[in-house]
């Protein structure tokens, strides 16, 4: 008799290969030391509590979302204030289509402006104007207040700082010679 998907798996029939067992949720042992698939889990959820908080206070200060932030804060440190499309998708790991994506409501509020190369047509600039470098440091201000908040002196010594800016930067992160400006 073989098993049908929606009647429970009896308990002399060997498991299903793919099957996922009830106790799935239950910690995996890997040999000594933490589990790695547990350490990244962790490592997903801490990055989704951090960027809820930035979202929180850029956008209710500023009318941005970390997403925008980031955007704006690399065609600042770009030369000139401005940068190739397809280079800010490759430095912010998105692709072309998600780059316009999220240029676009930049550029409505006049934070960004859309520039044609002068020798190519087909080459598109996403350049920071002079209304985004202004608010673009605002945001900087809220957002060096976030991080304080976040790495609080009480439960973040500066080597546990270092610590974790040095493992994110094996993690594939910003090493930490690019720091804001």
């Amino acid at each position: 008799m073989t098993d049908h998907p929606d009647q429970p798996a009896r308990p002399d029939q060997p498991k299903q290969v793919g099957h996922v067992p009830q106790n799935a949720t239950a910690p995996a042992t890997t040999g000594p030391g933490p589990d790695p698939l547990d350490t990244a889990l962790r490592l997903v959820r801490a990055q989704t509590a951090l960027v809820k908080r930035f979202d929180a206070s850029l956008s209710g200060l500023h009318g941005v979302s970390l997403a925008d932030f980031t955007m704006l804060l690399h065609l600042s440190q770009a030369p000139g204030g401005r940068m190739r499309r397809v280079d800010l998708a490759e430095a912010l790991g998105l692709t072309a289509s998600g780059v316009t994506r999220g240029l676009a409501p930049l550029e409505r509020i006049g934070l960004v402006a859309r520039e044609t190369a002068a020798r190519d047509a087909r080459v598109a600039y996403a350049a920071l104007t002079p209304t985004g470098r202004e608010r673009l440091a605002e945001m900087l201000h809220t957002a060096r207040q976030v991080a304080a908040d976040h790495f609080a002196a009480e439960q973040w010594s500066p080597e546990d700082l270092g610590r974790l800016s040095t493992l994110l930067t094996r993690l594939g992160g910003t090493a930490p010679g690019q720091r804001l400006g």
